[in-house]
């Protein structure tokens, strides 16, 4: 059986703590690999080695860190298809879709290559009597990451690539559920020129967690998982005195008018709530056609895509999608959807007794579809993070426009019309922090940034783009007088700038 460790200094560690982890095959249910996880004393050594590499990376220029980014992705890249595989046999998702996880990972590495664009600052020439200002943006220190299992490349490289690439040395702690991938890129990184130190992964539960959290040599703290843990890291690191930006859970809507192209958007659905079996932060959950009329519509067409979907093995280019992480990830969808029954919607599509052939073991749930769902229920409210989706109807667009705005959580949400107006009002008035427009998924480009409102996200600037190089760098403003320049005789107040 496989023992998975930890990378610390530029190599691979075995781990000293003597607890270990499951890795198990999603398809199978079978334990596949044992990892160790961290304690207080192995976290703090990850935390020295990024201490003790940072300031002589920082000190590398810009572009040269930028060339370290670029071979990166290209081996990166030439391995894709080796690491999609063994992240689908650890998360148990598609092959397809872990080679979506490793791209959009890399199209955030990609924008910041970009870093000596990024990190220039501003210039102001005789600001006042011979007096210049300008300003620099400088990297924090050692930054530590937190990733959920749903994106073990994405996530990520969303954290340490903008981390990296402004001058920081950072600390991985991934998930437990399926480290391997977090640990090979690693590697590549040191394959790519990455000094030793710069890039750590320690695995481990919520002790390496607290201890990450709390070290004093670390300087900032970017997490991802649920909602009530986002809460707590972000506490807890601004009572250590530093930045945090902490995402957590979703409940995303999509709104369908009855002006809405049916086909668009039964395809955008089947795809955004069942993909990865549902387990995205951004799938939708949650489905609000406005009108009985297109509901009806709208059911009976979701109904037959639904119950057709391909259930299967990950590694079966014919299912569209595969099993849960985890045998407590499936008892707990399973549980939702009977909740639901009992809550006393109508449970259209019943996924709960499915069996793949040869993979009876497998931490499997088939497509789930509930209708008639309604704002008090508690499969409404939470995030049930498995391929159920939730129909609730709305009387009309005032009525579908306050259900995402009023809901706890505000990751992301969609509408789906032909009426430019309509969708314009929408965007603009929905309390939400991303918004698709005829787009069922609005994970924004690499270049732009990610990021929920309310209980979603925890802290001023999102993740990637130029919030993601602002949240890894302090900025230091510089006023400048030399010697000669006019002035200079004794004053007692503040100076101003006549």
């Amino acid at each position: 059986m496989r023992t998975i460790g930890h990378f610390i200094d530029g190599s691979r560690t075995a781990g000293s703590s003597g607890v270990t982890g499951e890795v198990f095959a999603p398809d199978t249910g079978e334990v596949q690999a044992e990892v160790a996880l961290a304690d207080a004393a192995e976290t703090a050594a990850a935390v020295q080695g990024a201490h003790r590499a940072q300031a002589a990376w920082a000190a590398w220029n810009p572009q040269r860190r930028s060339r370290v980014l670029t071979r990166f992705i290209d081996l990166v890249e030439a391995e894709a298809d080796d690491l999609a595989r063994l992240l689908s046999s650890e998360h148990g998702k598609t092959v397809a879709d872990a080679h979506g996880d490793i791209q959009r990972g890399l199209e955030v590495a990609e924008f910041c290559t970009g870093i000596p664009h990024l990190l220039k600052g501003e210039f102001t020439e005789g600001a006042g009597t011979g007096i210049d200002v300008h300003s620099v943006r400088q990297p924090i220190g050692v930054v530590a990451g937190i990733t959920p299992f749903n994106f073990p490349a994405m996530i990520p490289l969303w954290q340490a690539a903008p981390a990296i690439a402004s001058g920081n040395a950072f600390v991985l702690k991934p998930s437990e559920r399926d480290p391997s991938v977090p640990i090979r890129l690693a590697e590549l990184f040191v394959e790519a020129g990455l000094p030793p130190g710069v890039f750590n992964v320690v695995n481990g539960d919520a002790v390496a967690a607290n201890a990450l959290i709390t070290d004093p040599r670390v300087a900032a703290v970017t997490f991802v998982g649920s909602s009530d843990l986002a809460h707590h890291v972000y506490k807890t690191a601004a009572e250590h005195g530093k930045r945090a930006q902490c995402f957590g859970g979703a409940k995303n809507h999509l709104v369908v008018l009855p002006d809405a192209d049916l086909d668009l958007v039964v395809d955008g659905l089947v795809g955004a709530a069942y993909g990865s079996a549902g387990e995205r932060c951004m799938a939708v959950s949650v489905a609000v056609p406005v009108g009985d009329a297109i509901a009806e519509e709208l059911v009976g067409r979701l109904a037959e895509r639904v119950a057709g979907l391909r259930v299967g093995p990950s590694s079966d280019p014919a299912s569209d999608f595969g099993p849960l992480v985890s045998a407590a990830a499936q008892k707990r969808v399973l549980d939702y959807i009977d909740l639901g029954v009992a809550e006393g919607a109508e449970l259209v599509v019943d996924g709960r007794d499915l069996k793949v052939a040869d993979h009876e073991n497998g931490f499997f749930v088939g497509g789930c579809l509930f209708d008639h769902v309604t704002p008090d229920m508690r499969i409404y409210r939470e995030e049930i993070f498995g391929p159920v989706l939730s129909v609730v109807r709305a009387a009309d667009y005032e009525a579908a426009l306050r259900l995402p705005t009023e809901h706890e959580y505000g990751n992301g949400v969609a509408i789906f019309t032909r009426d430019g107006q309509a969708a314009r009002d929408f965007a603009a008035r929905v309390q939400v922090g991303m918004v698709g427009i005829n787009v069922p998924i609005p994970v924004p480009v690499g270049y732009h940034s990610f990021g929920g409102w309310k209980r979603s996200g925890f802290g001023d600037l999102n993740q990637y783009g130029s919030d993601a190089i602002r949240f890894n760098t302090r900025p230091k403003l510089i006023t400048t007088r030399w010697s000669g320049a006019p002035g200079g005789a004794s004053d007692f107040v503040i100076p101003t700038m006549s």
